[in-house]
């Protein structure tokens, strides 16, 4: 039996977007995150941002990944109307095929989180995975993540409305 992987997140920068563009431009990476120009458009953004977090997944320091915590005012009217003032929107991938369905995500998640608890003012961090990425769902629930409801994403088609708020995710630095 091997040892599982060391899970990083180390800080993106503009010289990771061919990395990252590559990634986006995969049918299954596609599948979840939807099509290439809005999701270039998207990391785009969250890299030009001083209200984002963005970060490249690493396993035993190879890159595997990549996440961002984005302030969900970043992304303007184009959210449900339910959504907390102060909450920020987390976005992750793991292009790596071997390392998918072994946590790796999950723990990028988690540590993506505490992250934006820690150093923000957030006051909940939300997902909105497809109704059919049952795995990521379930990977948001045990998290911490909890539905709310099923959203129209103009990109994505029906997609649930998963939050995690600051004082119930159990995150380092959440405060109370």
């Amino acid at each position: 039996m091997t040892d599982a992987p060391r899970i990083t997140l180390r800080p993106a920068t503009r010289a990771d977007f061919g990395l990252i563009r590559r990634w986006l431009g995969r049918p299954d990476i596609q599948e979840w995150w939807g099509p290439v120009s809005a999701t270039e458009a998207e990391v785009n953004m969250a890299l030009a941002s001083d209200h984002a977090i963005c970060r490249v997944i690493e396993a035993d320091g190879e890159p595997v990944g990549y996440a961002h915590a984005v302030d969900a005012t970043l992304w303007g009217d184009n959210l449900p109307e339910d959504l907390e003032p102060g909450t920020w929107d987390l976005d992750l991938f793991v292009a790596a095929e071997e390392h998918r369905g072994k946590g790796v995500g999950q723990v990028a998640l988690a540590m993506l989180r505490d992250e934006v608890f820690a150093t923000t003012l957030a006051v909940a961090v939300c997902v909105f995975p497809s109704v059919k990425n049952e795995r990521a769902v379930r990977a948001y629930e045990k998290a911490g993540f909890r539905w709310q409801r099923v959203w129209h994403d103009p990109q994505m088609g029906p997609s649930w409305f998963m939050v995690s708020k600051r004082n119930e995710s159990g995150a380092k630095g959440s405060g109370s």
